[in-house]
């Protein structure tokens, strides 16, 4: 079980809290359905927020996505994480995730919203309302259904209802639009509050593309089960004008120091005090392996994979697959670049007959490649090269392909994700031991306990299903959720 306690703070946020008596404010809850009245500021909270979905989203849950996405897989000669790569996640596994998204972060950013519009500070507004939206998301995603219209009352209601996913992405799309029609660009932040600005250090034109981008996101996780408000709504944005970012909305500021560091570091490495229990997936590696990827020494620590889950193995070669590459001061990406090139490109081919999805795909290979300070033009005019000539399918093929490769590292969640939504990678129809495997494809694993499928969300936390007497039934790990193919 991962659980997890709650002090990764980047150095710029220690120094920014040094000296504040406000300490009671950023913990202002433990219980998701019974949050307390805060009695900080947006200037200390919001950074606070941040750090709790960065330390959870980059950290643990960043593990089991990697792991669901096949980036790594189980050491051979460990134990950490097999019930994870067998697909056996139980109720209490991930209550630690579920309480620090809902009793840190979104309500720690609800508490920025309602400090904000007091006193109209629309920069704080737009800030916490488009992290609020993120989290959300990842809890949405994960869950399928969520505590959201009742969510946040105290004492008033101890037993919020939940609502469906589609609701929630509906309602989030609003709040933001509310944020983006608020004056955010008058008034100055003074450099406290640029402190607290971990993300962009208080430029509101990144985050302005952290909100339309944000859209673009949720909107395509509607194209399967929503196509006609997809199409709307992502037109619809681009006649506004909307402009998506070209850089990373991310924390860069982990040290090499004990909770100052990256969170999946800080979990998979320095709290176990063993940098080997991941290992190389064959899935990613041979992959990587079969177009020659300039990325594959920077992801692994050698070109030996294990197959998907087959933690039993006792083959030397197996035993011995090639250790995951981390380092305590990787990026936490909520959305890099990379990936907002890539959402661009499917935007371009799908609504507008491809108008500039080539220049967008490049350009996310390119950024791609740069997260790791590597060169990919040799990559997106040969082995990655656009398929201008291809079919609608191809395309979203290649830019999914190229997606799930640049969510290696604490992105990784977002691989499991856009795998569930697209289908892309493929699934091979044989494991990956066998010769006719495809490289790259996914495998289900060799120990999962689903009946031969893959999985497709959470199942809803002990620490919900305890207080909370709305909780849904629970349904198998292998239901798709509301958006999902």
């Amino acid at each position: 079980m991962i659980n997890f306690k709650r002090t990764l703070l980047p150095a710029a946020l220690g120094l920014l809290l040094a000296g504040s008596s406000c300490k009671k404010a950023l913990d202002i809850n433990q219980d998701p359905n019974n949050p307390a009245i805060g009695q900080g500021t947006p200037t200390i909270v919001f950074p606070a927020a941040v750090m709790s979905t960065a330390g959870r989203v980059g950290g643990d849950m960043a593990i089991l996505g990697g792991i669901w996405a096949q980036y790594w897989t189980q050491s051979a000669t460990a134990n950490q994480y097999k019930y994870i790569d067998a697909y056996n996640v139980k109720s209490a596994d991930f209550n630690g995730g579920y309480t620090e998204l809902f009793a840190g972060a979104l309500n720690d950013y609800q508490f920025v919203i309602g400090k904000a519009n007091e006193q109209r500070n629309w920069k704080y507004l737009l800030m916490a309302t488009v992290m609020k939206a993120y989290t959300y998301q990842v809890l949405v995603d994960l869950y399928d259904q969520v505590p959201y219209s009742e969510a946040f009352r105290g004492t008033a209601n101890l037993q919020p209802k939940f609502d469906d996913g589609y609701s929630i992405y509906k309602s989030l799309l609003a709040e933001i639009d509310t944020a983006l029609a608020r004056d955010y660009h008058t008034g100055e932040f003074d450099t406290r509050d640029q402190q607290a600005d971990i993300v962009f250090g208080g430029d509101m034109d990144r985050w302005e593309e952290f909100a339309n981008t944000q859209k673009l996101k949720m909107y395509l996780r509607m194209v399967n089960k929503k196509p006609a408000e997809a199409q709307a709504g992502i037109e619809a944005l681009y006649t506004a004008g909307a402009r998506f970012l070209s850089t990373d909305a991310a924390i860069k500021s982990f040290v090499n120091q004990p909770d100052k560091s990256n969170p999946f570091y800080e979990y998979n490495v320095r709290s176990l005090n063993v940098s080997t229990n991941l290992r190389a997936s064959r899935t990613l590696l041979t992959y990587l392996q079969a177009n020659a990827d300039t990325r594959r020494p920077v992801y692994y620590a050698g070109n030996n994979g294990l197959d998907q889950g087959d933690y039993g193995t006792t083959s030397s070669a197996g035993q011995n697959a090639s250790v995951v590459n981390q380092s305590a001061t990787d990026p936490v990406y909520f959305i890099s670049a990379a990936e907002s090139f890539f959402m661009q490109a499917e935007a371009r081919e799908r609504y507008f007959a491809g108008a500039g999805a080539k220049a967008r795909y490049d350009q996310g290979v390119l950024a791609a490649f740069d997260q790791h300070d590597l060169d990919g033009t040799a990559f997106v005019n040969g082995a990655y090269a656009y398929p201008t000539a291809g079919t609608l399918d191809q395309k979203i093929e290649a830019i999914s392909t190229q997606k799930w490769i640049s969510f290696f590292g604490s992105h990784a969640l977002e691989g499991f994700f856009e795998k569930n939504r697209t289908g892309y990678p493929r699934t091979s129809a044989v494991y990956s031991d066998n010769p006719a495997y495809v490289p790259g494809q996914f495998v289900v694993s060799r120990n999962a306990v689903t009946n031969n499928q893959l999985p497709k969300r959470l199942v809803f936390p002990d620490v919900e299903r305890t207080r909370n007497r709305n909780t849904p039934a629970e349904v198998p790990i292998t239901t798709p959720v509301w958006w999902a193919l």
